[in-house]
């Protein structure tokens, strides 16, 4: 455990005591030239303890293959580190978005972490991850697949890998909008 993590853990520990609310790290290489940011953990990854290993996981592995982007050489996290969750009609715990203040809490530690990567580029999965770099006026309809700007480095924002298991019609340009990432990569980086 980092020292990062280390601190992130003995603040959020007060925060829900009593309450099992594990935190997901980042995970991948502090050298690592792209970063990809998700929003929060769902039910595998806080089993897990790692980012995107549930079924959005699987979706963004098949699409980095499809990109030529080895998932080894990125460094994955999330805005927020606990699983969001709430109970739905039939009383099962199921996963909700994160609140405007779970984001707010989460940002600073977020802004920490990068911090600690040499990254070259940073690509949003999703709406809270666009929103919580840029603002509120960013959304991923208009911006996914351009080349945007945050503290000085590129942002790349694309649909979070979870769109295309609800609404099968964004799964080209998903495809699109990776392969375009993957040349933009390989031609950045030399590869």
């Amino acid at each position: 455990m980092t020292k990062l993590e280390r601190e992130m853990s003995a603040f959020f520990a007060g925060l829900y005591p009593g309450e099992s609310r594990p935190l997901v790290f980042g995970e991948g290489k502090s050298d690592a030239r792209t970063v990809l940011i998700g929003e929060a953990p769902g039910e595998q990854e806080a089993l897990q303890g790692r980012p995107f290993v549930g079924k959005a996981g699987k979706n963004l592995d098949e699409l980095l293959g499809l990109a030529g982007i080895d998932r080894e050489s990125v460094y994955i996290t999330n805005v927020v580190k606990i699983r969001p969750t709430r109970v739905s009609d039939a009383g099962r715990t199921v996963n909700r978005a994160p609140t405007r203040e779970e984001i707010e809490l989460f940002l600073p530690w977020l802004r920490k972490e990068l911090a600690g990567v040499a990254m070259r580029r940073v690509v949003t999965l999703g709406n809270v991850p666009l929103k919580a770099l840029l603002g509120a006026k960013a959304t991923i309809g208009e911006a996914h697949g351009q080349r945007l700007e945050w503290n000085g480095i590129p942002l790349w924002p694309m649909y979070h890998p979870a769109s295309i298991i609800y609404n099968r019609a964004l799964r080209p340009v998903y495809e699109e909008d990776i392969r375009r990432l993957g040349e933009v990569i390989r031609r950045e980086d030399g590869q």
